[in-house]
């Protein structure tokens, strides 16, 4: 029960290639120099023109504004569930200082 077992492969899966065989002589070639790579061109700069700058201005206006958006409203979330706890222990409170008073 507590001895491991070794799984068995029955058959082979896939495509079964057979072994290369190594030829007796192996003749050497003469050693070439690999050729050189020409130079990569320099990349081209980047053109802005006053279209493109507007936009770029314009979606980052846009990102900001959305995501103060989230921001605010998230802060907004939070402050209102803080009130809302708020409010509720004051009137626990109050029902339970209350009904110790009738007594």
């Amino acid at each position: 029960m507590f001895r491991p077992k070794v799984p068995t492969n029955p058959a082979p899966t896939g495509i079964v290639t057979p072994l290369a065989t190594v030829p007796a002589a192996v003749v050497q070639q003469p050693h070439t120099p690999a050729p050189v790579a020409p130079a990569a061109p320099a990349r081209p700069t980047v053109q802005l023109t006053p279209g493109s700058v507007v936009a770029l201005v314009g979606s980052g206006t846009a990102v900001v504004l959305v995501v103060g958006a989230v921001l605010v409203s998230m802060l907004l979330a939070v402050a209102i569930t803080g009130a809302s706890l708020a409010i509720c222990a004051l009137v626990i409170r109050s029902l339970i200082t209350a009904e110790h008073k009738r007594r």
